[in-house]
């Protein structure tokens, strides 16, 4: 939000230095932090001369011979950090004018073309909160690339291939699952045939030799089995996407493992050959050494394809038709040893763009199976955590909601609890799913992020004060103020931080102290019953303070409600 001042710094300073590339100069930007010195009421951008990634250090004179009055009260140097720095009125006054059209982007070296690869279930087993830790690290991912203005497409790489699929198929067969009840329950059903046509196999071991005839049927195409496999695929992508509709999510693309099929990677395989990658081992499988202790498999005796000759063949395929800058990979860290050996392959194949591979791992969340150990759908949790929020407005006293809209707004509030709970938490680690502390307003959950930006925009509706377009800092004396301004000032560098370090955890964290200052600044800076001017300025700053927290909540995938 501090947006206006950094431009400045960077195309009057910064841009105008010599021998610093663009990619340079951006690694200086994100190194720039503001701070607050109450003694001598000034706001200072502080940029270290330093870093691991650049050297000003002989660009002093440059810099400073700038002429910058109108923007700037003074430049000085100190240590190797120089500081530019504004005085407190002035720049709080620049800071609530400047933001009154919305939230600008920060400063980043933009246009970057981004695949994000994220959710990515399987369409014969249920959604879990595996998978919707990916969803939801993801999406947050997704939407911090394309507010810094990079072109991004969002892929769900569905899976929907390999011998499990020959399970489904004999168990619907054997249940004579018909259409009506694919259309009703898609993803439920497919889960149930697979579970029953496993039970059966652990006693007649012929299940297990048809299901892999079956999906060598698959792997050939243009048959029954093939067929009847694309309508399951229809009717469970409409399923998929009304869960996604429910959780804010949308993707521009899904691809499908059965878009690789061993038929259709011959070329790759071919290469592979050419290249003498390739091997036969003991059990007349091809696979590819990647070191004397471990060779990785790419097609099985039967000629099948397997999982990791898929992705090989998914990730030359995305280049060829995006060329891509980066492509994120957002899976378990689980999945480690997989995403290694991918990039091992496609590095062995003298592919120059490997390096543009990512694997965003996460932890796992724990406390989310039944007491039988069977699995818990997504739906279900969201549909519980609507029930308990519906049920707090209702015995609530202060609920705003008319009843016909309360469940629309407590199906809101629980999925935005479910987020939150996930978002707060560092992504490499683990965590257990607890439902009092999701759904928990005066705890750090995303019910606490409702219920503020919900109380700022009734108190500009309510308040009596109207919402000036012109500052007078003259009137926002408080030291509330500047621990609010402060904290707005703040937002660009934490969106950078959190973007580059590709960690929604840094943007969630200040969210939950943007809203502590806000409720400081609530208790000390009443708007209702003041002068008409104290009141209006009052309102101004919080209405900056609403639009930041509103701009932060929709980058981590949350609907901000407007009453609850």
């Amino acid at each position: 939000m501090s947006n206006f001042i950094r431009t400045v710094i960077f195309k009057k300073i910064i841009k105008q230095l010599q021998n610093i590339d663009n990619a340079c100069q951006y690694k200086i930007m994100s190194n720039l932090r503001i701070t607050f010195n109450k003694e001598i009421d000034t706001y200072t951008f502080v940029l270290p001369l330093k870093s691991k990634d650049y050297n000003l250090t002989n660009k002093v004179k440059d810099i400073t011979d700038n002429d910058l009055k109108g923007d700037f009260d003074n430049i000085t140097v100190q240590d190797n950090t120089i500081h530019f720095n504004v005085l407190r009125d002035k720049y709080i006054k620049q800071i609530l004018e400047s933001n009154l059209s919305g939230v600008r982007p920060p400063l980043v070296d933009i246009n970057k073309n981004i695949i994000v690869e994220f959710s990515s279930p399987n369409i014969a087993k249920p959604f879990h909160i595996g998978h919707l830790r990916s969803t939801i690290i993801g999406n947050c991912i997704a939407n911090l690339n394309s507010f810094c203005q990079n072109q991004v497409t969002k892929i769900n790489y569905l899976g929907d291939w390999g011998t499990q699929f020959g399970y489904v198929y004999i168990g619907m067969k054997m249940a004579n699952i018909d259409n009506i009840e694919m259309q009703t329950d898609p993803i439920k059903t497919l889960y149930t045939a697979y579970v029953n046509a496993n039970k059966l196999a652990k006693d007649d071991p012929s299940i297990n030799e048809s299901a892999k005839e079956i999906f060598r049927q698959l792997e050939l195409e243009d048959n029954e089995v093939y067929k009847n496999w694309e309508s399951i695929k229809h009717f469970t992508v409409l399923e998929l996407e009304r869960t996604y509709k429910r959780i804010g999510v949308t993707f521009d693309r899904y691809d499908w493992e059965s878009m690789y099929t061993a038929k259709k990677i011959n070329k790759i395989i071919d290469k592979m050959g050419e290249m003498q990658l390739l091997k036969l081992d003991n059990e007349n499988r091809k696979v590819i050494p990647l070191s004397e202790e471990k060779s990785v498999p790419i097609i099985k005796s039967d000629g099948t394809s397997l999982y990791i000759s898929r992705d090989i063949a998914a990730a030359i395929d995305r280049f060829e038709r995006n060329k891509f800058d980066a492509m994120y990979y957002i899976v378990e860290n689980g999945q480690t040893d997989h995403f290694t050996s991918l990039i091992q392959i496609l590095n062995k194949m003298n592919l120059p763009w490997v390096n543009r591979l990512k694997h965003v791992k996460f932890g796992r969340v724990h406390g989310m199976s039944t007491r039988q150990g069977t699995v818990v759908f997504l739906e279900d949790i969201l549909n519980k955590a609507k029930e308990i929020m519906k049920q707090k407005q209702l015995d609530a006293k202060t609920t705003k909601i008319p009843l016909d809209k309360i469940d629309e707004t407590s199906d809101i509030l629980g999925v935005s609890g479910v987020i939150i709970q996930d978002l707060k938490q560092s992504r490499m680690n683990s965590y257990e799913f607890d439902w009092n502390l999701m759904l928990d307003m005066k705890g750090n959950s995303g019910i606490k992020l409702q219920y503020a930006h919900c109380r700022l925009c009734s108190l500009e509706e309510l308040s009596g004060a109207t919402l000036v377009k012109e500052c007078d800092s003259s009137l926002l004396k408080e030291a509330e103020v500047d621990q609010l301004i402060l904290l707005i000032s703040q937002f660009d560098e934490v969106v950078l931080k959190s973007y580059q370090e590709l960690e929604p955890c840094v943007l969630t964290i200040y969210l939950f102290h943007l809203c502590k200052a806000i409720n400081i600044a609530w208790r000390k800076l009443s708007v209702k019953h003041q002068s008409n001017d104290l009141g209006n300025q009052r309102l101004l700053l919080f209405h900056i303070a609403r639009i930041t927290l509103a701009q932060g909540m929709k980058l981590l995938g949350l609907t901000p409600l407007e009453k609850m």
